[in-house]
């Protein structure tokens, strides 16, 4: 069992930063992929990014460039940095444990075993 706890949303104006936090239990994190995703109101939950035990990372076009997923495993902690954010960007952002740990591309919701209760993310115009 994996809980996980997402930290560091807000509001920020467009072309702001926003770095965001999972925190999550258990002594086994590191032998997880972990994954971003996030859902706009009205609109599906979709993959943001995603990373393997070994810190191999993948992106959504929409966000290549701008925003880096990174993992302290020591700390337990997988993050999101969030750079040039668009008012699109506008979304509750949740991360989720992938007890899969391969480098691989996983972007399905469905393959993810745990999930945040997420956090908020404004991006004003």
């Amino acid at each position: 069992q994996v809980q996980l706890v997402e930290s560091g949303g807000g509001l920020v104006q467009a072309g702001g930063s926003l770095r965001l936090s999972c925190a999550a239990s258990g002594r086994t994190f590191s032998s997880y992929a972990m994954g971003w995703f996030r859902q706009a109101p009205g609109k599906e939950r979709e993959f943001v990014a995603r990373i393997s035990w070994s810190s191999g990372t993948y992106y959504a076009d929409s966000v290549k460039g701008r925003f880096t997923i990174s993992r302290d495993n020591a700390e337990n902690t997988v993050y999101l940095q969030m750079n040039s954010l668009k008012p699109e960007d506008t979304a509750v952002y949740y991360c989720a444990a992938d007890r899969y740990n391969g480098n691989r591309d996983r972007r399905l919701l469905n393959l993810y075993d745990y999930w945040g209760q997420g956090t908020q993310v404004t991006v004003s115009s």
